[in-house]
């Protein structure tokens, strides 16, 4: 897993797979340095790189690694995964800069069939020329549909924001006000809020829980896999193998110059503390359709309305990593995997249990709320939680305010790496938005205009801030 990233379960499976079939496998492990791995590599006399990653960071990772390689005059075949990676990415991003082979694996059991044709002498060179030529087919494409994307500039797509009437709205008071904080929260509470679906999805089974396990093809499987779950699960919460702690708290807010989100010290909104900056769609949308930001659905401060934003941090994988370097060293990768799946689940689990908690309780704006696990899943309550590097607000810095205004690290031990992925990995973080329009939407590519303004209001260069919106570029950076 490359440099400031910490997520390895797909990454291990994959290890697993080709295990399995005869390749020895050199883990390096999570945040891995460029040097390192390019050290490792030549050290160990490989056949094949693999690099994996799932925060948006890691992509433009992946691309100085493939640089480097280049540089120096390296021929190794780069296999490229991860949850953020994509044939379109890998095509357009990483392959350009490495003469050499560059393959993205979508899954697990393709990688064995990927790694097989990259070291056979027959298959090779067919492989990899028809590779590169179906990559010189997507950057094609890509660049046509780019050419084709019709912009609206910043003000045009501001204009066209969502229209919300705050003269006969009134936002909602927080009930509780200060931080709160939840150290060694109730497994057994947080278990009945699992969204399993994701879970089978992490072992490459596809398909939506509970009708997975009566699945014809992979419900056999699947059915194994839950009850393995379910076992450990009980030892999880019995034996308190890991431990949930959480930080949230609602503060008083408004939105300035559009796009912001300035937070106050205190009721009077005298003192701003922070400042959170979102982006808005420039894609032109179709009529009637809004430009969104998250900015959007918070109060104006001209509007003189006093409104609020809830933040929150949530971690169950206090632990994990112990008890994972006990099944590693029993050679146990099943199990080692399994634990870091589920710790994920309950660390999901934990946010949606907080955000109810939120709703019916902190901020108090649903009291009545009475909603089970599936209402929860397919989202039916009033109110949205995006998270720092997902669609809606995809620049992962953001994360640093969030942390500081909480006081995330100190209350709560989930600690940020240098690109800003949380550890421990099974951990969410996010803000809360009450406002009955607000909704999740993908911010999708955007213009340079937006970019320098951004950058600007930010306080950072025009080519820190391109680093950072790398995936969101809807311009080639000069």
């Amino acid at each position: 897993t490359v440099k400031g990233d910490v997520h390895d379960i797909g990454k291990n499976i994959v290890g697993v797979v080709l295990q399995c079939n005869n390749f020895e496998v050199i883990d390096l492990g999570v945040m891995v340095s460029c040097e390192t791995i390019l050290q490792q590599a030549r050290e160990h006399e490989v056949d094949v790189i693999g690099l994996s990653g799932l925060i948006t960071p890691s992509l433009e990772e992946m691309a100085h690694i493939a640089r480097e390689m280049e540089r120096e005059g390296m021929k190794i075949p780069l296999i490229i995964g991860g949850a953020t990676t994509s044939k379109a990415h890998t095509a357009v991003k990483i392959d350009p800069g490495y003469s050499g082979p560059v393959v993205w694996v979508k899954d697990a059991s393709r990688a064995v069939g990927v790694v097989q044709s990259l070291i056979s002498e027959d298959l090779k060179g067919e492989f990899v020329s028809a590779l590169k030529e179906e990559y010189r087919q997507v950057r094609e494409q890509h660049a046509g549909r780019s050419a084709q994307t019709r912009w609206l500039t910043l003000e045009q797509a501001r204009a066209n924001r969502e229209r919300v009437d705050w003269q006969r709205y009134q936002p909602p008071a927080p009930q509780q006000k200060g931080i709160h904080r939840f150290d060694d929260f109730d497994l057994e509470k947080i278990v009945r809020y699992i969204d399993w679906t994701p879970f089978f999805h992490a072992w490459e089974l596809r398909g939506s829980y509970p009708k997975i396990l009566q699945d014809s093809e992979q419900g056999e499987e699947a059915r194994k896999l839950f009850s393995d779950a379910q076992q450990m699960l009980q030892r999880i919460v019995g034996e308190k193998w890991l431990r949930a702690s959480a930080v949230a708290a609602i503060l008083p807010a408004n939105t300035v110059g559009h796009d912001d989100v300035e937070i106050y010290a205190d009721e009077s909104r005298d003192r701003s503390i922070a400042t959170f900056h979102f982006l808005r769609q420039q894609r032109e949308r179709a009529a009637g359709q809004a430009n969104l930001c998250l900015a959007d659905f918070i109060a104006p401060k001209e509007s003189g309305k006093a409104d609020w934003l809830g933040l929150f941090a949530v971690t169950a994988g206090h632990g994990v990593s112990a008890r994972v370097a006990q099944f590693e060293a029993a050679h146990d990768d099943y199990n080692a995997i399994l634990l870091k799946a589920l710790a994920d689940r309950l660390a999901e689990a934990f946010a949606e249990l907080l955000h109810e908690k939120i709703r019916r309780e902190i901020w108090g704006y649903a009291p009545d709320e009475r909603l089970d696990n599936d209402a929860l899943i397919e989202e039916r309550y009033r109110g949205i939680r995006p998270a720092p590097g997902y669609p809606a607000c995809p620049e992962h810095t953001e994360k640093g305010i969030l942390w500081e205004l909480l006081g995330v690290e100190k209350s709560s031990g989930i600690s940020l790496t240098e690109h800003f992925a949380m550890r421990p990995a099974a951990s969410v973080s996010g803000f809360c938005f009450s406002h009955p329009q607000a909704r999740y939407f993908t911010v999708g590519k955007i213009t340079r205009e937006q970019v320098q303004e951004y950058a600007r209001r930010k306080g950072i260069s025009l080519a820190e801030a391109e680093r950072w919106l790398a995936p969101n570029l809807g311009y080639t950076p000069e």
